[in-house]
């Protein structure tokens, strides 16, 4: 069944600038700041969020790094294959600074778990900040809220949200995959409560 969209292009660049402004409301001129992206789909959003931020406050005040969780996950040895791990990019200290974790889609929150632990193996932060582009909030496993979110969507049972990245899907959305013979009525539930937040 083919997908539906929740997040088109502009809708979703848009999206992406309202965050960056969020973070400039709460931070200022971002120094002391660190944008920390999540291996492997975390980091797309983090470095659009970073190239937006230099255009916007017109400077390089913003400390960035990427952060591989592959073998703090809860499941890695339950895996079928080995997993392969991507790579972590930390070239400052953490300590004492406001990071903010970067994630594509929080879903159970298992993801944004295990990257708190391999972040801690780094240091001892001020604070650590959640934002995301896609929220899943009424299917969490764990206590873990975002503090900065770009949609909420109420998706229920087997549906699948994905995020499509122009840089390596050659496309910018966002899409609900319906469960197998699943009504497309089904797909307003997701998308109507998301419009009101």
């Amino acid at each position: 069944m083919k997908p539906v969209t929740l997040l088109a292009s502009k809708a979703f660049g848009l999206t992406v600038i309202r965050l960056c402004h969020q973070l400039i409301e709460d931070h200022g001129d971002l120094e002391g700041v660190a944008l920390i992206g999540l291996q492997p789909r975390g980091v797309l959003l983090a470095r659009r969020l970073r190239a937006e931020l230099k255009k916007t406050i017109g400077n390089e005040l913003l400390a960035y790094g990427e952060l591989d969780i592959t073998f703090h996950r809860d499941d890695f040895r339950r895996r079928a294959a080995p997993p392969t791990p991507s790579t972590t990019a930390l070239d400052f200290d953490l300590d004492g600074r406001k990071v903010v974790l970067v994630d594509d889609v929080l879903f159970t929150g298992r993801t944004i778990r295990a990257g708190l632990d391999a972040l801690l193996s780094f240091g001892r932060p001020a604070s650590v900040q959640l934002l995301v582009l896609i929220d899943r909030r009424f299917s969490r496993e764990l206590p873990i809220q975002p503090d900065y979110v770009g949609r909420w969507v109420d998706s229920i049972g087997d549906q699948r949200v994905t995020v499509e990245w122009k840089e390596v899907d050659g496309n910018d959305r966002v899409l609900l995959h319906l469960a197998e013979g699943e009504d497309r009525s089904a797909a307003s539930v997701a998308q109507g409560s998301s419009a009101d937040q």
